[in-house]
């Protein structure tokens, strides 16, 4: 069922559905939200062809997590902060009559004690009825969104996803997958990690997956007492790359030719648009780009150079980002570190981009055919 709008001062609008029930068609329009650790996110958006148009889009930093590790619970100052945005998102799904959407949360509701009722009260709140979604569902939407990324060179792929409370990583094996037949076999994986051995099409093989319960907020955290910069930024490297450890394809080494890093994430994007030096944000610039692991190292570098006060001033990186910049960039450069590879393929696409890929594909409104 559709938004409804509150129906009178001080009453509570009705919750907002996350499916619709009649069939779609290819002029309708879904929603995909994803509030995070540190995020709030959501786009509106209509099929086409084999992708989709996005018509709205809505991304504010809340930091619901903030304080969570120290105490487990979500802090009203946090949850006060989420609701304004998510008010706001309801008023996008209300003006544009949005009848198909997925809400969802993740890592920071997944661990805080008080996150179901957090649940209950944005219901109460704004009528958006959220659904916390499991690791491996987040890690799946993560590796879908990316599937127009994939190079049909490719043969073993890695896919991480850095957030702000967790960060996850896929390995998926694609040599028994025809060349040109491998971005879809990644978009087929919205269905589940493990192939349907019936069905006729060439599977992607999910040779492992690992959910890191440190993500940009959260491994910051860890770390705060640290008042050294640089020694801050080596302890967070070394002890995410020490929780990589019961990851199957951990230290393995690859052939570099073959072997395909894609990376998704606020920390991935900021490092290639410093690199780019843009001063105004340019997702058509970022989207899609390689970066060598010389040129990401170049950048993690001036970062260190900067300081505190200077990543602060650097537009490059932004208000909302800088806080939060080197945790991410001690887990990009741990990555690099037990992988070491000449590219990494920079995606500005996430959970949002699953979510939505994932309900037009179930829906048959995505044309098929070569992205």
């Amino acid at each position: 069922m559709p938004p409804k709008r509150p129906n009178g001062a001080g009453a509570f609008p009705k919750p907002v559905e996350p499916h619709g029930t009649a069939k779609p068609d290819s002029a309708e329009l879904y929603a995909a939200l994803d509030l995070g650790t540190n995020s709030c996110r959501m786009l509106v958006a209509q099929p086409k062809g084999n992708q989709f148009h996005v018509v709205d889009s809505f991304s504010k930093s809340v930091q619901l997590g903030q304080g969570l590790e120290a105490s487990g619970r979500l802090s009203r100052a946090s949850i006060a902060r989420t609701v304004q945005a998510l008010r706001i998102c309801q008023r996008k799904l209300i003006k544009h009559d949005v009848r198909r959407m997925r809400l969802v949360a993740t890592e920071a509701c997944r661990r805080a004690t008080n996150g179901r009722d957090f649940m209950s009260f944005v219901q109460r709140e704004t009528g958006l009825a959220l659904e916390v979604i499991e690791p491996e569902e987040e890690a799946r939407l993560a590796v879908i969104s990316c599937a127009p990324l994939v190079s049909m060179k490719t043969e073993q792929l890695l896919v991480v996803d850095i957030g702000g409370g967790s960060t996850e990583l896929v390995w998926i094996d694609l040599t028994r997958v025809p060349r040109l037949d491998r971005p879809k076999a990644i978009m087929r994986l919205h269905a589940g990690f493990r192939p349907d051995d019936a069905s006729p099409f060439p599977a992607a093989r999910v040779v492992d997956w690992i959910s890191v319960p440190l993500g940009v907020a959260t491994l910051r955290e860890q770390f705060d007492d640290v008042k050294n910069d640089a020694a801050r930024f080596a302890l967070m490297s070394w002890f995410f790359e020490e929780n990589l450890a019961d990851f199957t394809p951990y230290a393995q080494e690859q052939d570099k030719e073959n072997f395909q890093i894609i990376g998704t994430s606020g920390t991935v994007t900021t490092v290639a648009a410093s690199h780019l030096g843009l001063r105004r944000y340019d997702r058509s610039r970022v989207d899609g780009l390689r970066m060598t692991s010389e040129q990401i190292h170049k950048v993690i570098r001036d970062y260190l150079t900067l300081g505190p006060e200077g990543r602060r001033a650097d537009p490059r990186i932004g208000r909302d980002r800088q806080a939060l910049i080197m945790s991410g960039a001690a887990i990009l450069q741990a990555l690099l570190r037990v992988w070491p590879t000449d590219r990494l393929s920079v995606a500005d696409r996430g959970l949002r981009e699953g979510l939505l890929y994932a309900q037009m594909s179930a829906d048959g409104v995505l044309e098929d055919g070569p992205f």
